[in-house]
């Protein structure tokens, strides 16, 4: 496979520049927009604002109010079936409402994706305090799926402690992987490739999905202060996608499960 990675001097002073501060940094970020998300979800739905769409297929005209007004339909990221490290089929529809997190990787990587992997268990694990909810689902796509077998993905979910309920990681058919990156995802910074023995795709982008399948962000993962910004943007997003479900205090702390939700 040919190397396109930047040199691993550059890449561990990038990691290595993430000092201890800026880690407890994130940490505090990754649990401040949480506690903010109880709160207000708690007390006020109303007044948040959304993060922007990306990523626009047309425009349309339409009518509304009795003008023709024009509407842009953003890009919808189209369904697939791939086995995540359980060996397991998984598909977009097998998370209806949940907002997604998507990543690229390998189980090889020497370089940046461990540390992309630490900061998504952080998130993952700020989010499972959520007991009963249905907030977040995190999907890794392996870029070397022919190397990253089942056993080898539960190994590196063993590694890092991720846990299935909500992280999934997945290996299939290159060719299907990078033409989600890069026709479906639209991972910026991508060059173009057919996915085949000498493709190869490698970033740092975290791409967020609401519950519809829009892309809303895309993240630099090693980055704290883009980290906070993802956090945030999980809640907001949450809030934003089923008002009449009862606040999250209720269903945190009921026996049971509430009407309407799982």
């Amino acid at each position: 496979m040919r190397n396109v990675l930047p040199s691993r001097t550059l890449l561990f002073n990038t990691i290595n520049a993430m000092s201890k501060r800026g880690i407890i940094g994130f940490a505090l970020a990754t649990l401040v927009p949480v506690a903010g998300y109880l709160i207000v979800d708690h007390y006020g739905k109303n007044a948040v604002p959304v993060p922007r769409y990306y990523v626009a297929d047309s425009v349309r005209t339409i009518e509304k109010n009795g003008k023709q007004v024009e509407d842009t339909v953003f890009h919808t990221v189209q369904d697939f079936t791939l086995t995540n490290q359980l060996g397991q089929p998984v598909s977009l529809k097998d998370f209806p409402d949940k907002v997604i997190i998507a990543d690229f990787f390998f189980t090889s990587c020497p370089s940046i994706c461990p540390t992309l992997t630490r900061h998504l268990k952080r998130i993952q694990d700020a989010y499972g305090k959520v007991k009963n909810d249905t907030l977040l689902q995190i999907l890794s796509f392996s870029i070397d799926p022919e190397r990253d077998s089942v056993p080898r993905l539960l190994d590196y979910a063993a590694k890092y402690k991720i846990s299935p309920d909500n992280w999934s990681l997945l290996t299939g058919d290159k060719k299907t992987i990078y033409n989600l990156a890069r026709n479906e995802f639209f991972v910026p910074a991508v060059q173009q490739g057919d996915g085949g023995p000498d493709d190869f795709i490698h970033t740092e982008k975290f791409v967020l999905l609401d519950k519809y399948r829009h892309i809303r962000g895309y993240y630099n993962g090693l980055d704290t202060a883009d980290l906070a910004r993802l956090v945030n943007d999980i809640s907001v997003l949450h809030l934003a996608k089923d008002r009449s479900q009862p606040g999250l205090f209720k269903r945190l702390f009921s026996n049971g499960n509430q009407p309407g939700t799982e």
